[in-house]
């Protein structure tokens, strides 16, 4: 049986590699330190003899016995809010953290997989973003933190391909949702919904006009997994190129859920990206991947999970993000 090492296994990406792993009859390894991901994501996992937990935190030292077929570094926050709070974290998870990942991989003779992020394309100035781009990022600036901490993940991860031989994929994420997902973590979906449901007006940034493209987790996933199992070492895009600009974004979410709430809108925070839509070319061509879920049926899976909450959870926090 191959094993397979998930950092960040209880966040929400993490969790749901985790299930696509177990089902493709790995025995996998979960690691994570809770700081933003939550047991209850990976709770269904625990009875099973092909499953086992880590809380540790995979910025110090790294220790898992036995043999690695493969390792996926999931381990970071991912939203603003988070980034924001704890910066210092962020940078250590995506330098420190990643460095021992590697280091692993190395004396494991593991393949890796380090999962980078649209955010190393800062605020574009081409578009759609294609792998070959560069990308326009303040590196001192609020958002610094993780993008900085990324370009730096995929730098030392091409290091380690180049200079010690290890086998190495890099995963370009685009915005992605689904069920798992934290509902006050700041980000546009997750705060659309949970604004919706709390009765409160939809609060869109700017003039709303700057857009996203939003891929279904179990499309995101099955990217990822073909791209563990090939032999291409260089950064692939992985997101759903359906453009929508967050107004109107805002609008589907109110007919979704049938709330008579308003949008409003405020000032846009720093370096905020005005556009975000992968160009997925490389990953039809190598992958034979694309995405299937239309973003209206996701939606209202993803709709259902979140009304499912109990009520303590969809009010958590909700006052410290209006402040922000």
């Amino acid at each position: 049986m191959k094993r397979v090492l998930i950092t960040g296994a209880a966040g929400f990406l993490g969790s749901h590699l985790c299930d696509r792993f177990i089902k493709e009859g790995y025995e996998v390894v979960g690691m994570d330190n809770l700081i933003t991901g939550s047991l209850k994501n990976i709770e269904h996992l625990f009875p099973l003899k092909t499953f086992s937990f880590y809380h540790h935190d995979v910025s110090k030292f790294i220790h898992v016995p036995g043999h690695l077929d493969y390792i996926l570094h999931f381990a970071s926050p991912a939203s603003p809010i988070d980034y924001l709070k704890i910066p210092i974290q962020t940078l250590k998870v995506g330098s420190l953290g990643t460095h021992n990942c590697l280091g692993l991989a190395l004396s494991k003779k593991a393949r890796i997989l380090v999962a980078s992020t649209s955010e190393v394309y800062g605020d574009p100035l081409v578009h759609p973003q294609n792998e070959d781009y560069w990308g326009n990022v303040n590196p001192v600036g609020p958002r610094g933190v993780y993008d900085e901490a990324k370009r730096f993940q995929e730098a030392i991860t091409m290091a380690y391909h180049t200079y010690h031989g290890v086998e190495t994929r890099i995963v370009r994420i685009f915005n992605t949702y689904g069920p798992r997902m934290r509902l006050n973590d700041g980000r546009a979906l997750p705060a659309f919904i949970g604004q919706a449901l709390r009765g409160e007006d939809l609060t869109v940034f700017g003039d709303g006009s700057q857009t996203r493209s939003f891929c279904y987790v179990s499309d995101l996933v099955d990217g990822i997994y073909r791209l563990l199992l090939s032999d291409y070492a260089q950064p692939v895009n992985i997101g759903n190129p359906d453009e929508i600009s967050l107004k109107d974004f805002a609008e589907e979410i109110i007919k979704l859920t049938g709330s008579q709430q308003q949008i409003v809108y405020k000032p846009l925070p720093a370096d905020d990206p005005k556009q975000r839509q992968p160009d997925i070319t490389r990953a039809k061509q190598l992958l034979n991947w694309q995405p299937s879920v239309a973003r209206s049926e996701g939606l209202k899976i993803t709709y259902e999970y979140f009304k499912s909450l109990p009520q303590d959870e969809i009010w958590k926090d909700h006052l410290a993000f209006g402040k922000k």
